[in-house]
């Protein structure tokens, strides 16, 4: 039987795999696991959301679940799912409950939980609510009942969090940013703002309906334009959910998570804030960034995909950055988890402390040109393993010297195997990642 929660919470089509009934019982477990491994006070959970439409539907489930069983009930409303995070901390919660699908499209929906803290909730603690789903005891009565309250002032608590975090003003510049019509729609504006940018908002304006749709950081053309179109200094394209961050320079071309976090990297070793001179990021980050880290004399860290193996990384090595090229970025120092704000506010602060642009601060590292192949296969584990691929891959690994990087990589939920492949330029790139492909189809 497959896990109910992935790499980043349960998720499904809302209604049809993620009911509320799934919602409401995944509540209650959740609350009912806290309360056996804690004392015996009342129980505080804050609850979060996207605006896409379902997200009212399993804000009442959700809230209904843990009130079932005895937890008092925080409502924030649509805020993005780094929000969330930082107010759990902020106001001492025992849980945070997050209802979001993040970038994928608007009829899918998804439940996140934090612990008290703000952090991921370890694997264990999610097998354990996943093996009390529908299995609730005896529930509280009368007084015993959770209430609900909502928390009016949270986009502004969070905006100050934000705030406090960038301490370099952003006067003088212009940023676009496309707020997927999504969670940043009612934070990303203020707090730019606040920080003195002038800000041009995209895609601002969420009706339940429209999230992802197209726009956002899956879809960064419309920004890539508007920047060109309003001289901006740069872009800034955020998910549904807000925790991802990708920026696009003056050009409107695109700067991604790697070269994000190259540019915070170099600005952080200046600063002293580079604990143990190490930045964590996954196997799929560009090989320029390994080459441009091991120019500056930093450390680079890598863990499988998924930021919550980043985070696990950072917190076990008590390290200041990770990331991954998708744009998720963490700043432990200041967040439990990737947060888009928080990144884009960085960004723009090493823009204006140094008065450079984002293009020439992104030459911190290139890019090198990234080829990936899926291929289909009968058994993904023997296809890896298999003597031919193995000699395959040592032979094309020959040829690249230290120039190039290959990376085969079993789909997580299906018969593929990807095959991804670095390469001086796009054409050796795509060569080598054909022939492995084709050797990768063979094997039976």
């Amino acid at each position: 039987m497959s896990r109910l929660f992935g790499t980043d919470g349960v998720r499904g089509l809302a209604n049809a795999e993620l009911t509320p009934e799934l919602a409401l019982s995944v509540a209650s477990s959740a609350a009912e696991v806290l309360y056996e491994h804690g004392d015996a006070r009342r129980r505080v959970a804050l609850v979060g959301r996207d605006p896409r439409a379902s997200g009212e539907m399993l804000e009442a489930a959700v809230t209904a679940g843990l009130t079932a069983a005895g937890a008092d009930v925080l409502r924030v409303g649509v805020m993005p799912t780094p929000a969330v995070a930082h107010l759990v901390g902020e106001m001492d919660a025992d849980l945070g409950v997050v209802i979001s699908a993040s970038h994928n499209p608007m009829p899918d929906n998804g439940i996140k939980l934090f612990a008290a803290g703000g952090h991921k909730l370890p694997d264990a603690v999610e097998d354990e609510i996943a093996e009390r789903l529908w299995q609730h005891g005896d529930r509280p009565t009368g007084a015993g009942v959770g209430r609900v309250r909502d928390v009016p002032d949270a986009v502004q608590r969070y905006v100050d969090h934000l705030l406090v975090a960038t301490p370099q003003p952003l006067d003088g510049l212009r940023v676009v940013v496309d707020c997927a019509n999504g969670a940043a729609a009612l934070t990303a504006p203020e707090a730019y703002r606040r920080a003195g940018a002038e800000v041009i908002a995209l895609n601002a304006e969420p009706d339940g309906l429209n999230i992802n749709d197209a726009v956002g950081s899956t879809h960064p053309e419309g920004l890539q334009a508007a920047v060109v179109e309003h001289g901006a200094d740069l872009g800034i394209a955020h998910d549904g959910d807000a925790d991802r961050c990708l920026a696009a320079d003056a050009s409107g071309t695109i700067v991604d998570g790697d070269q994000i976090m190259a540019i915070l990297a170099v600005a952080m070793q200046e600063s002293g804030e580079l604990a143990e001179d190490t930045l964590v990021a996954t196997v799929m980050s560009n090989l320029g960034l390994h080459l441009a880290m091991r120019e500056h004399g930093i450390t680079l860290r890598t863990t499988t995909v998924g930021d919550r193996y980043v985070l696990e990384e950072l917190r076990a090595g008590g390290f200041a950055l990770g990331g991954e090229q998708s744009g998720h970025v963490v700043l432990p120092g200041h967040a439990t988890t990737g947060d888009g704000l928080l990144t884009a506010l960085r960004l723009m602060g090493r823009m204006a402390a140094t008065g450079k642009p984002l293009d020439a601060l992104a030459e911190t590292m290139t890019r090198l040109p990234q080829v990936l192949v899926n291929v289909q296969v009968v058994d993904k584990a023997v296809a890896v393993q298999a003597p031919t691929v193995v000699d395959a891959i040592a032979q094309a690994e020959s040829e690249l010297g230290d120039h190039g990087r290959i990376l085969l990589r079993p789909s997580g939920t299906e018969q593929l195997v990807r095959v991804m492949v670095e390469a001086p330029t796009a054409d050796a790139a795509q060569d080598t990642a054909d022939r492995l492909a084709q050797v990768v189809g063979a094997i039976r």
